[in-house]
């Protein structure tokens, strides 16, 4: 099946810096891919190429073979691009299910008339509670979002992702800041979305466990280049992950016999 998204060439240079060099990369429905690499291997920047949060100097990005390389962040969000961000990224001064209805209403499509609004409105806090319970944030829906505990804030961000129903799902560190209780429901939604099969699923991460547990693939990028790709076991064992991710010496291969 052609991938859902892709890159090719894709590059940016900060002065004479080079972030991302030349990332082409492809990705299919039904996978989550890993993005790993040393601190400073341009994961996040790559991110926020893909998501359209900077622009590239050059190469394209492609939505189900649309070229959306002059779309910024907000045209590639409506065409399908969910990004989860390292820092939360909500509406503060809202309620919990404020949050999610407003992500609601932006998936919604076509203006509301005089006399279909309250049953659409209805409708929005129907789907945004539905949301709140997958995440189990229902009993905090009318809590600001600006007192909820870290945690719980992130939950929110992936509820409100799950509510604009993209076709791509980026999740940047999404256990970062969360103590030893709260990573294991983050990642459980994370796995719930996989088990749908039919997602493109993104992940930064530099947790290696967490990697193993959840990728069905692995993309390693140092120095803005990709240096691997392909399955967990096979990435994690090259040389070149040993060496430039691991900052190990590659090993040896034990003799038998």
């Amino acid at each position: 099946m052609p991938p859902v998204l892709e890159t090719r060439g894709l590059t940016v240079r900060f002065g004479g810096h080079v972030a991302v060099d030349a990332v082409s990369c492809a990705f299919h429905a039904g996978t989550l891919t890993a993005i790993v690499g040393p601190n400073g291997a341009g994961k996040t920047t790559y991110f926020n190429l893909m998501s359209g949060q900077i622009p590239a100097t050059s190469g394209d990005t492609l939505l189900e073979g649309e070229d959306i390389s002059g779309l910024g962040a907000a045209g590639r969000a409506q065409r399908g691009i969910g990004r989860a961000f390292q820092i939360t990224n909500l509406f503060p001064n809202l309620t919990v299910a404020e949050n999610v209805r407003l992500a609601v209403q932006a998936r919604g499509r076509g203006a509301a008339s005089l006399f279909s609004l309250w049953s659409r409105h209805r409708d929005w806090i129907e789907r945004a509670d539905h949301y709140l319970e997958l995440v189990n944030l229902s009993g905090v829906r009318d809590t600001q979002a600006a007192a909820l505990p870290h945690g719980d804030k992130r939950k929110l961000e992936v509820a409100i992702m799950m509510a604009l129903e993209p076709k791509v799902f980026m999740f940047d560190e999404p256990t970062a800041g969360m103590s030893v209780d709260e990573v294991p429901v983050i990642l459980d939604l994370i796995r719930t979305l996989k088990r749908d099969g039919g997602k493109t699923i993104l992940l930064v991460e530099h947790k290696m466990d967490v990697v193993r547990s959840l990728a069905d693939r692995i993309v390693v990028l140092h120095n803005g280049k990709l240096v691997a790709d392909g399955d967990p076991a096979t990435v994690i064992a090259s040389p070149v992950v040993q060496e430039a991710y691991l900052g190990q010496a590659p090993k040896r291969e034990a003799a038998h016999g």
